[in-house]
């Protein structure tokens, strides 16, 4: 399983990009909290010796199991369901032999490497609608266990990395476009029965989160309270922030303006006290990880390396993006947490994982 690969081949930018990003969310991790620092830098030294680890495999052979990690994904998010640990009314933690972590986080990595080597053991096929609809199907089962939890936010991230595997896989145009032409206005349809007020198919307090993001003046002392704070706690920093740390009584960290800032709501914290330089930089760093993902992506040796680098660099871009825009009140507030940037071991291991994986692919690039 482990072959002998050069040093010069390894993605050296990749790991600089990453660590650089984790170090700002530890740093910003123990001003928002600072009891629970130490817990993510020992997850920063776990995940990245499990990168490192990952990468010198052989990708191609771990995905010859593809089958019992799609069984195993199956399996734990049904232990979410049966035995999981309800925190903040959702049911997404499990314990297992004393270890707490959330499947639904590991669920995206699994899923990446399982439709990799489905898609390419079966790529002349993606051109059929009978293959497209057993892809599907395969992906509906492990989507509506993590919905249930419930765990919208992680819903919404599976299913655009779904897309993201289709189309590189080689879907035909014929059916995105016939895709695009029916999720479009299923969407405005969706979004109007959504917005009434007698509406059935979404829980209340998903609801009530988009009436807040849009009437944020009437939900100003309810949902929309945190993302309101947000962003006046970003403006606030102005060009160069607050300072580290800072002790100013009117902080979002020091006046608990927003409830446990140190996960969902971390960038409010870089760009009160690092200002519009800390938050650009976050988002140049996340921006040149997806980069360099799709780069590594392009040389892979198969489809399957193609699909991984791709995927990953897809997940690391869009969940950025989509945790960035509810900080700064461009989305409505979706609780999903900034990769490598919030507090969260399982986020922060498993995303680590999945650039283990695209180093590997990296390293077995076409010279």
């Amino acid at each position: 399983m482990i072959k002998h690969y050069r040093i010069r081949d390894y993605d050296f930018k990749l790991i600089l990009f990453v660590v650089a990003l984790t170090v700002i969310g530890i740093f910003a991790i123990g001003s928002a909290k600072e009891s629970v620092q130490t817990r993510q830098l020992a997850g920063f030294v776990f995940g990245f010796f499990v990168m490192v680890v990952i990468s010198l495999f052989d990708y191609s052979v771990i995905l010859r199991f593809y089958w019992i990690l799609y069984i195993i994904n199956i399996v734990l998010l049904v232990l979410v369901q049966q035995m999981g640990e309800t925190i903040n009314n959702a049911q997404r933690w499990v314990n297992i032999f004393g270890i707490q972590f959330q499947p639904s986080e590991t669920a995206k990595i699994l899923l990446i490497l399982f439709f990799a080597q489905l898609i390419m053991k079966h790529q002349e096929e993606m051109g059929h609608l009978r293959f497209i609809a057993i892809c599907v199907v395969l992906f509906s089962l492990p989507l509506w266990l993590i919905y249930e939890q419930p765990d919208l936010s992680t819903s919404i991230m599976a299913v655009i990395i779904f897309c993201v595997m289709m189309f590189v896989g080689g879907m035909s145009w014929k059916y995105i476009l016939t895709v695009f032409a029916v999720a479009v206005p299923a969407f405005i349809i969706v979004l109007s029965i959504i917005l009434q007020p007698e509406q059935k198919l979404i829980p209340t307090y998903q609801q009530n989160r988009i009436l807040a993001w849009l009437y944020p003046e009437q939900y100003a002392n309810a949902e929309a309270y945190q993302q309101l704070n947000s962003q006046m706690a970003i403006g606030s920093g102005q060009l160069y922030g607050k300072g580290y740390n800072t002790n100013v009584i009117s902080s979002v960290k020091n006046g608990n303006f927003i409830s446990e800032p140190q996960t969902d709501f971390i960038y409010a914290v870089i760009g009160e006290e690092f200002g519009f330089v800390g938050g650009c930089i976050v988002i140049v760093l996340l921006i040149f990880i997806a980069i360099e993902c799709i780069m590594v992506a392009r040389r892979a040796k198969d489809l399957a390396g193609t699909i991984i680098a791709s995927a990953v660099g897809a997940l690391i871009g869009f969940q950025g993006i989509l945790n960035i825009a509810v900080a700064t009140g461009a989305s409505p507030n979706t609780g999903i947490p900034l990769p490598f940037v919030s507090y969260g071991l399982t986020s922060l291991v498993s995303s680590y994982i999945g650039i283990g994986f695209v180093l590997n692919v990296r390293l077995q690039c076409k010279k």
